[in-house]
């Protein structure tokens, strides 16, 4: 219910700070649940892409730190987000999003490269893409990656990829990973093109 209740007011706030949010391909999104996974670029993409696949609702990842304010804690709490400790994960890491995708009422929103300064792909995505059997859908952000420039009103871009399904049969490997990654890596590209085919991201 509060994930409801919030989801309009978030809207209303993006709309009042920018107003030119522009979803592209939301048609290609699967029926059912699924994992959004994206290249970080900002810290309000979680934000833009669970507005842009409404009605879905969306589980996040929060780091535990954030999870110590206890009025914050209850919003993220409320929101679906769960803790994680980026130094030492754990198994809930998993067990919590896989559980969560596997009861069919949640999508989950993920960054493979884990910060937005790291270009590295982790294999978290993978293996609960594998373990809950729910496809992974790649999605892009392009638009300003400073508040500053969101005030300015520039455009902002989500564009949603065709979804990727790991077989059950698929093992893990260091070269099945790989394999995997490289498609993610060039459906991303791939999506940046379709909005721009010039852009490129630098780290802020």
């Amino acid at each position: 219910m509060f994930y409801k209740i919030i989801r309009p007011i978030v809207r209303f706030i993006v709309w009042v700070l920018n107003g030119h949010l522009h979803i592209h391909h939301k048609d290609r999104l699967p029926k059912g649940n699924y994992i959004l996974v994206a290249p970080h670029r900002t810290w309000w993409e979680p934000l833009l892409f669970a507005l842009g696949a409404s009605p879905m609702e969306f589980m996040f990842m929060a780091k535990i730190e954030l999870f110590k304010n206890p009025v914050l804690r209850f919003i993220l709490d409320h929101a679906h987000a769960f803790p994680v400790d980026r130094k030492n994960p754990g198994p809930s890491a998993l067990k919590i999003p896989v559980k969560g995708l596997r009861k069919g009422d949640l999508s989950l929103i993920i960054f493979p490269s884990g910060t937005r300064h790291s270009a590295e792909l982790k294999g978290g995505a993978l293996v609960i893409s594998k373990m809950s059997k729910k496809p992974m859908v790649p999605v892009v952000y392009q638009g300003p990656l400073t508040f500053k420039g969101l005030l300015k009103r520039k455009p902002m871009e989500v564009n949603f990829g065709n979804p990727i399904t790991i077989d059950k049969k698929t093992k893990l490997t260091h070269e099945n990973e790989q394999i995997i990654y490289k498609q993610l890596e060039d459906a991303w590209n791939k999506l940046d093109d379709e909005l721009d085919p010039n852009f490129h991201y630098v780290a802020k």
